[in-house]
C-alpha cells in the first residue's frame, strides 16, 4: 500500500516521494538507529532551527515536544548537551553530501525514511554515513568514565544528530 506525498516548504516546492514501507519498520538490516525522529527533536538538536517549516511532513506528535528556537538564530541551550555540534549547511554542500532530494541533509533522509519512503542507492549512501560515526562512539568509551554526561559533549551531541544515544 504505496503513498504519496507533496512537499512545498522553504528548501523544496512541490517535492513528491512515495512511501513503500510502514512508519519506523523495515529498515535495512545494517540501520539499527537508537532514537527516533521524534525522540532526538525532543532531546534538542541542531540549536532549534532545523525543519521549522516542515511540520506538516511528518506526524504532529514529533514536534509536540520538539525543541524549537524562536527567530533564525541557534539557541545551543535547546541542544541536548548544549554545545554546537554541527557545520553550517553550506559546508555540507560543498563537500558534496547533501542529496538533491533531502537538501537538509541527513536528518531530512532520515526522517523521511523512517516514515517509509526507499531509494536504495541513496539509502546505502547514507546508511554507511551513519555506521561510519560510530568511530565517536569508541573515543567516548575510551576516554569518558561510563555515565560521565559531561565527557565530550559536543562529540555526545554529533551523535545525537544521527541518532545514537549516548546516554546508555
Amino acid at each position: 500500500m504505496k503513498k504519496s506525498v507533496t512537499i512545498t516548504d522553504k528548501m523544496q516546492n512541490k517535492y513528491q516521494y512515495v512511501l513503500s514501507e510502514p512508519i519506523g519498520k523495515h529498515f535495512d538490516s545494517e540501520f539499527k538507529p537508537q532514537l527516533t525522529p521524534r525522540e532526538m527533536l525532543s532531546m534538542g538538536v541542531f540549536g532549534g532551527i532545523y525543519m521549522r517549516d516542515c511540520t506538516k511532513e511528518f506526524p504532529k506528535d514529533w514536534f509536540t515536544n520538539a525543541k524549537f528556537a524562536i527567530g533564525n538564530t541557534q539557541d545551543l541551550k535547546l541542544n541536548y548537551f548544549q554545545v554546537k555540534a554541527s557545520l553550517p549547511l553550506q559546508i555540507w554542500k560543498e563537500k558534496g553530501w547533501i542529496y538533491e532530494e533531502d537538501p537538509r541533509g541527513w536528518f531530512q533522509w532520515y526522517c523521511r525514511y523512517y516514515m517509509g519512503r526507499r531509494i536504495p542507492v541513496e539509502d546505502q549512501r547514507q546508511i554507511k554515513r551513519w555506521k561510519a560515526m560510530r568511530r565517536h562512539i569508541a573515543q567516548l568509551r575510551n576516554n569518558c568514565s561510563q555515565g560521565d554526561m559531561t565527557c565530550r559533549r559536543k562529540q555526545r551531541q554529533a551523535l545525537l544528530h544521527w541518532a545514537y544515544d549516548t546516554r546508555k
